[in-house]
Protein backbone atom coordinates (compact mmCIF):
# COMPACT_ATOMS: atom_id res chain seq x y z
CA UNK A 1 0.00 0.00 0.00
CA UNK A 2 2.82 2.43 1.11
CA UNK A 3 4.51 1.65 -2.61
CA UNK A 4 1.27 2.67 -4.08
CA UNK A 5 0.46 6.10 -2.77
CA UNK A 6 4.46 6.90 -3.01
CA UNK A 7 4.02 5.73 -6.88
CA UNK A 8 0.95 8.22 -6.87
CA UNK A 9 3.21 10.89 -5.41
CA UNK A 10 5.38 10.56 -8.22
CA UNK A 11 2.99 10.80 -11.22
CA UNK A 12 1.22 13.69 -9.54
CA UNK A 13 4.74 15.36 -9.34
CA UNK A 14 5.10 14.97 -12.83
CA UNK A 15 1.91 15.85 -13.89
CA UNK A 16 2.54 19.44 -12.26
CA UNK A 17 5.67 19.69 -13.50
CA UNK A 18 4.56 19.00 -17.34
CA UNK A 19 1.63 21.53 -17.07
CA UNK A 20 4.04 24.56 -15.38
CA UNK A 21 6.45 23.65 -18.45
CA UNK A 22 3.60 23.77 -20.93
CA UNK A 23 2.34 27.05 -19.65
CA UNK A 24 5.81 29.00 -19.44
CA UNK A 25 5.95 27.80 -22.94
CA UNK A 26 2.86 29.25 -23.93
CA UNK A 27 3.88 32.57 -21.99
CA UNK A 28 7.13 33.38 -23.59
CA UNK A 29 5.60 32.67 -27.37
CA UNK A 30 5.57 36.56 -28.68
CA UNK A 31 1.59 37.96 -29.60
CA UNK A 32 0.91 37.97 -33.04
CA UNK A 33 1.78 41.50 -34.18
CA UNK A 34 -0.83 43.53 -36.55
CA UNK A 35 0.66 43.89 -40.54
CA UNK A 36 2.39 47.37 -40.54
CA UNK A 37 2.31 49.88 -43.14
CA UNK A 38 4.92 52.53 -44.23
CA UNK A 39 4.72 55.60 -46.17
CA UNK A 40 7.27 56.09 -49.23
CA UNK A 41 7.77 59.46 -51.20
CA UNK A 42 9.31 60.07 -54.21
CA UNK A 43 9.24 62.73 -56.71
CA UNK A 44 6.78 62.95 -58.99
CA UNK A 45 8.07 65.37 -62.73
CA UNK A 46 6.23 66.77 -64.93
CA UNK A 47 7.04 69.11 -67.96
CA UNK A 48 5.69 70.19 -71.10
CA UNK A 49 6.09 72.68 -73.82
CA UNK A 50 3.45 74.53 -75.77
CA UNK A 51 4.13 75.67 -79.37
CA UNK A 52 2.77 77.17 -82.23
CA UNK A 53 2.26 76.06 -85.86
CA UNK A 54 6.14 77.76 -86.51
CA UNK A 55 7.73 75.97 -84.19
CA UNK A 56 8.10 78.87 -81.40
CA UNK A 57 7.96 77.97 -77.91
CA UNK A 58 5.37 79.45 -76.30
CA UNK A 59 5.47 78.24 -72.98
CA UNK A 60 6.82 75.78 -70.99
CA UNK A 61 5.87 73.73 -67.22
CA UNK A 62 8.17 72.17 -65.39
CA UNK A 63 7.43 70.52 -61.99
CA UNK A 64 9.16 68.53 -59.42
CA UNK A 65 6.71 67.51 -57.03
CA UNK A 66 6.21 64.57 -54.12
CA UNK A 67 3.97 61.35 -54.32
CA UNK A 68 3.08 59.36 -51.47
CA UNK A 69 2.24 55.46 -51.39
CA UNK A 70 1.51 53.50 -48.34
CA UNK A 71 3.63 49.82 -48.36
CA UNK A 72 2.84 46.94 -46.85
CA UNK A 73 5.95 44.79 -44.68
CA UNK A 74 7.09 42.78 -48.24
CA UNK A 75 7.05 46.40 -49.86
CA UNK A 76 3.85 45.94 -51.94
CA UNK A 77 2.04 49.31 -52.64
CA UNK A 78 -1.29 49.45 -51.28
CA UNK A 79 -4.03 49.65 -53.49
CA UNK A 80 -7.27 48.41 -51.72
CA UNK A 81 -7.33 48.19 -48.07
CA UNK A 82 -7.32 44.82 -46.47
CA UNK A 83 -7.35 45.92 -43.05
CA UNK A 84 -8.45 49.07 -41.25
CA UNK A 85 -5.15 50.19 -40.94
CA UNK A 86 -4.65 49.92 -44.60
CA UNK A 87 -7.90 51.42 -45.23
CA UNK A 88 -6.67 54.59 -42.67
CA UNK A 89 -3.32 54.52 -44.88
CA UNK A 90 -4.83 55.07 -47.94
CA UNK A 91 -6.39 57.82 -46.59
CA UNK A 92 -3.68 59.53 -45.35
CA UNK A 93 -2.03 59.16 -48.86
CA UNK A 94 -4.94 60.70 -50.54
CA UNK A 95 -5.30 63.38 -48.41
CA UNK A 96 -1.30 64.51 -49.20
CA UNK A 97 -1.18 63.85 -52.74
CA UNK A 98 -4.47 65.65 -53.25
CA UNK A 99 -2.67 68.83 -52.15
CA UNK A 100 0.01 68.54 -55.64
CA UNK A 101 -2.41 66.95 -57.94
CA UNK A 102 -2.55 70.09 -59.87
CA UNK A 103 1.22 69.75 -60.54
CA UNK A 104 1.33 66.41 -61.13
CA UNK A 105 -1.23 65.82 -63.97
CA UNK A 106 -1.63 68.95 -66.02
CA UNK A 107 -1.69 72.59 -66.87
CA UNK A 108 -4.11 73.94 -67.72
CA UNK A 109 -3.86 77.13 -66.37
CA UNK A 110 -1.13 77.43 -68.40
CA UNK A 111 -3.24 76.31 -71.92
CA UNK A 112 -5.84 78.99 -70.29
CA UNK A 113 -3.33 81.66 -69.98
CA UNK A 114 -2.09 81.49 -73.43
CA UNK A 115 -4.98 81.59 -75.22
CA UNK A 116 -5.79 84.46 -73.43
CA UNK A 117 -2.44 86.84 -73.47
CA UNK A 118 0.61 85.63 -75.41
CA UNK A 119 3.55 86.84 -75.53
CA UNK A 120 5.40 88.92 -77.67
CA UNK A 121 8.71 89.33 -78.99
CA UNK A 122 9.87 85.48 -78.83
CA UNK A 123 9.14 85.47 -75.06
CA UNK A 124 7.47 82.37 -73.44
CA UNK A 125 5.39 82.14 -70.28
CA UNK A 126 7.38 80.02 -67.56
CA UNK A 127 6.07 77.92 -65.21
CA UNK A 128 7.99 75.90 -62.59
CA UNK A 129 7.90 74.14 -59.19
CA UNK A 130 10.68 72.33 -57.75
CA UNK A 131 10.11 70.54 -54.28
CA UNK A 132 12.09 68.51 -51.98
CA UNK A 133 10.87 66.84 -49.25
CA UNK A 134 11.90 65.75 -45.88
CA UNK A 135 10.18 63.02 -43.26
CA UNK A 136 10.55 61.71 -39.91
CA UNK A 137 8.07 58.96 -38.38
CA UNK A 138 5.03 61.04 -38.51
CA UNK A 139 6.23 64.01 -40.80
CA UNK A 140 6.18 64.73 -44.16
CA UNK A 141 8.13 68.57 -44.34
CA UNK A 142 7.94 70.01 -47.77
CA UNK A 143 10.14 73.01 -49.22
CA UNK A 144 9.36 74.20 -52.70
CA UNK A 145 10.47 76.89 -55.10
CA UNK A 146 8.01 78.37 -57.54
CA UNK A 147 9.13 80.56 -60.39
CA UNK A 148 6.90 82.00 -63.03
CA UNK A 149 6.92 84.36 -65.51
CA UNK A 150 4.39 86.17 -67.94
CA UNK A 151 5.51 88.94 -69.28
CA UNK A 152 7.53 92.23 -67.86
CA UNK A 153 11.07 92.81 -66.71
CA UNK A 154 11.80 89.88 -64.50
CA UNK A 155 10.48 86.53 -63.28
CA UNK A 156 8.81 85.97 -59.83
CA UNK A 157 9.85 83.46 -57.31
CA UNK A 158 7.48 82.16 -54.06
CA UNK A 159 9.13 80.27 -51.13
CA UNK A 160 6.30 77.58 -50.26
CA UNK A 161 6.33 74.85 -48.02
CA UNK A 162 3.50 72.63 -46.56
CA UNK A 163 4.00 70.03 -43.28
CA UNK A 164 2.06 67.37 -43.22
CA UNK A 165 0.98 64.73 -39.59
CA UNK A 166 1.13 61.24 -40.99
CA UNK A 167 -1.08 60.32 -37.75
CA UNK A 168 -4.26 62.56 -38.60
CA UNK A 169 -3.84 62.91 -41.92
CA UNK A 170 -3.63 66.76 -41.69
CA UNK A 171 -1.53 69.55 -43.00
CA UNK A 172 0.06 71.86 -40.42
CA UNK A 173 0.53 75.51 -39.17
CA UNK A 174 3.76 75.93 -38.32
CA UNK A 175 1.96 76.99 -34.61
CA UNK A 176 2.36 73.18 -33.88
CA UNK A 177 5.78 73.36 -32.49
CA UNK A 178 4.38 75.92 -29.61
CA UNK A 179 3.21 74.61 -26.66
CA UNK A 180 4.25 77.06 -23.74
CA UNK A 181 4.87 80.09 -25.56
CA UNK A 182 8.19 81.03 -25.62
CA UNK A 183 10.20 78.75 -29.07
CA UNK A 184 8.71 81.86 -31.48
CA UNK A 185 10.18 84.60 -29.48
CA UNK A 186 13.20 82.43 -29.58
CA UNK A 187 13.19 81.72 -33.02
CA UNK A 188 12.73 85.97 -33.93
CA UNK A 189 15.11 86.51 -31.60
CA UNK A 190 17.18 83.95 -34.19
CA UNK A 191 16.14 85.53 -36.98
CA UNK A 192 16.34 89.03 -36.29
CA UNK A 193 20.48 88.39 -35.22
CA UNK A 194 20.92 86.33 -38.84
CA UNK A 195 19.20 89.53 -40.63
CA UNK A 196 21.13 91.65 -38.82
CA UNK A 197 24.06 90.01 -39.44
CA UNK A 198 23.51 89.59 -43.12
CA UNK A 199 23.09 93.14 -43.16
CA UNK A 200 26.48 94.13 -42.00
CA UNK A 201 28.38 91.27 -44.54
CA UNK A 202 26.77 93.63 -47.07
CA UNK A 203 28.35 96.88 -45.87
CA UNK A 204 24.44 98.00 -44.69
CA UNK A 205 22.62 98.91 -41.77
CA UNK A 206 19.27 96.10 -41.28
CA UNK A 207 17.00 99.03 -42.15
CA UNK A 208 18.86 99.73 -45.45
CA UNK A 209 19.45 96.11 -46.80
CA UNK A 210 15.93 95.17 -45.55
CA UNK A 211 12.83 97.33 -45.23
CA UNK A 212 12.85 99.34 -42.12
CA UNK A 213 9.80 96.99 -40.56
CA UNK A 214 12.18 94.32 -40.89
CA UNK A 215 11.85 93.00 -37.18
CA UNK A 216 8.23 92.95 -36.98
CA UNK A 217 8.47 90.87 -40.70
CA UNK A 218 10.79 88.99 -39.11
CA UNK A 219 8.51 88.35 -36.03
CA UNK A 220 5.44 86.90 -37.82
CA UNK A 221 7.82 84.41 -39.41
CA UNK A 222 4.87 81.33 -38.83
CA UNK A 223 3.08 82.85 -41.72
CA UNK A 224 5.65 82.34 -44.22
CA UNK A 225 7.85 79.33 -45.58
CA UNK A 226 8.20 76.63 -42.73
CA UNK A 227 9.76 73.55 -43.22
CA UNK A 228 12.30 71.09 -41.55
CA UNK A 229 15.31 69.00 -42.80
CA UNK A 230 17.62 66.39 -40.83
CA UNK A 231 19.45 69.70 -39.29
CA UNK A 232 16.76 71.95 -38.55
CA UNK A 233 13.93 74.11 -39.73
CA UNK A 234 13.86 76.55 -42.51
CA UNK A 235 12.44 79.76 -42.78
CA UNK A 236 11.97 82.02 -46.06
CA UNK A 237 10.85 85.01 -47.11
CA UNK A 238 10.01 85.57 -51.14
CA UNK A 239 11.69 88.32 -52.86
CA UNK A 240 9.92 91.72 -51.61
CA UNK A 241 8.78 89.95 -48.49
CA UNK A 242 11.78 91.15 -46.45
CA UNK A 243 13.68 93.25 -48.78
CA UNK A 244 13.75 94.32 -52.74
CA UNK A 245 13.70 91.73 -55.35
CA UNK A 246 17.56 92.53 -56.23
CA UNK A 247 18.41 91.03 -53.02
CA UNK A 248 16.75 87.87 -53.55
CA UNK A 249 14.78 85.28 -51.30
CA UNK A 250 15.75 85.29 -47.67
CA UNK A 251 16.46 82.27 -46.25
CA UNK A 252 16.98 81.19 -42.24
CA UNK A 253 18.08 77.82 -40.81
CA UNK A 254 17.39 77.93 -37.19
CA UNK A 255 19.18 74.31 -35.80
CA UNK A 256 17.19 71.69 -33.40
CA UNK A 257 19.60 72.61 -30.43
CA UNK A 258 18.52 76.00 -30.35
CA UNK A 259 14.88 75.04 -31.00
CA UNK A 260 14.89 71.65 -28.79
CA UNK A 261 14.45 73.81 -25.28
CA UNK A 262 11.47 75.32 -26.44
CA UNK A 263 9.36 72.11 -28.13
CA UNK A 264 6.61 71.36 -26.51
CA UNK A 265 6.02 67.22 -26.45
CA UNK A 266 3.58 66.59 -29.74
CA UNK A 267 5.83 68.68 -31.81
CA UNK A 268 8.99 67.17 -30.40
CA UNK A 269 7.24 63.97 -31.78
CA UNK A 270 6.32 64.84 -34.82
CA UNK A 271 9.97 66.12 -35.08
CA UNK A 272 11.25 62.70 -34.30
CA UNK A 273 13.76 64.21 -32.02
CA UNK A 274 12.54 62.14 -28.83
CA UNK A 275 13.92 59.03 -30.34
CA UNK A 276 17.04 60.54 -31.92
CA UNK A 277 17.96 62.05 -28.58
CA UNK A 278 17.45 58.44 -27.00
CA UNK A 279 19.65 57.15 -29.35
CA UNK A 280 22.55 59.73 -28.33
Amino acid sequence: MSTMIALLLVLSSLVGCAGETLTNVKNALPAPSAPTVSYHLEDNCYDESFIDEAGNTLAYCDYTVPRMTALREDGAEVTEAATPAEEQALAVVEAFNLRFADWREDAPHIQEFLTQTPLENGQAVVEELKCTAYQTGRLVSVSGEYRNYTGGTHSNTMLLSWNFDLDSGTFLEPDFLEEDGTLKETVTAELVRQAEETALENGLAPGEFFWEDYAEILEDWTSYAVSFDEAGMTVGFSPYELACYAAGPQVFHVAYEKLSPHLGQHGRELLGLENAEAAT
